[in-house]
């Protein structure tokens, strides 16, 4: 159970890569700063069911410091990387569908593909 429960860590991760937000103050955000702001996105990621208030708002947070291209490119990387060590599966597709869920607009899909540095 260790496995499928790091994967999901990992997936929830992926999630973040919903932070593009307009430029305003220039600060820089971590993957420690991705990854403990999306935790509470970890049951639905591992479970599904509804994201938890705490996801959403999570991933709107990001959104909102998120606020110049290194930071959306440092948070992509971030979850980039989790969704690579991910085994795929179900994980990938809950953490692909946090976005619609949570009413928030993204530029690109979430996927162990996305090239980070083509975000602005």
């Amino acid at each position: 159970m260790a496995a499928p429960r790091g994967a999901a860590v990992m997936l929830a991760v992926v999630l973040a890569a919903m932070v593009v937000a307009p430029p305003a103050t220039v600060h820089a955000i971590s993957c420690s700063t991705v990854y403990s702001t999306l935790m509470p996105c970890l049951q639905y990621v591992q479970q599904g069911g509804s994201p938890a208030r705490g996801c959403c708002t999570g991933i709107q947070n990001l959104l909102a410091e998120a606020n110049n291209s290194p930071d959306r490119r440092t948070i992509c990387g971030c979850l980039k990387n989790v969704a690579n060590g991910a085994s795929g599966g179900p994980y990938i597709t809950r953490a692909a569908a946090l976005p619609s869920k949570c009413n928030v607009a993204l530029p690109y899909k979430i996927s162990p593909s996305v090239d980070c540095n083509s975000i602005h």
